[in-house]
């Protein structure tokens, strides 16, 4: 088996992982990037593996943990971006960068702020 046709292919789909992780906005299409960047370093260590007729195998063995691991990460992935559609209303990555919600009526409280007292005045101007 010749090398360079499963190298050529994990490069193609390494390649368009980047494009995706980098051009995407939508969370989920972001993982589903990293998960194909995975896929295309599995290939290369089963190619590899094969090309070295290695007699332990290490390579399929390192790809195991590796899929164990991708399916990990998608795993808890997934939730937080669930959790994060929930609580804002959407995925976009562009939209998420702030975590903190500041502004009026989200519960924040700064030390620069003054409560307002009973009277509905604040206790400077009292």
């Amino acid at each position: 088996m010749h090398l360079a046709y499963p190298a050529v292919l994990s490069v193609l789909l390494f390649s368009v992982g980047v494009y995706g992780v980098l051009a995407r906005r939508n969370a989920i299409l972001v993982l589903m990037s990293v998960e194909l960047m995975l896929n295309a370093v599995n290939l290369n260590l089963v190619a590899f593996d094969v090309w070295l007729r290695d007699r332990l195998h290490s390579g399929q063995a390192l790809t195991l943990f590796t899929i164990a691991i991708a399916a990990a990460e998608i795993g808890i992935g997934l939730a937080i971006v669930l959790m994060v559609h929930r609580g804002r209303g959407t995925s976009d990555v562009d939209r998420l960068r702030d975590t903190a919600e500041h502004g009026p009526g989200t519960g924040a409280t700064d030390d620069d702020t003054e409560a307002p007292s009973p009277a509905g005045q604040t206790e400077a101007a009292a």
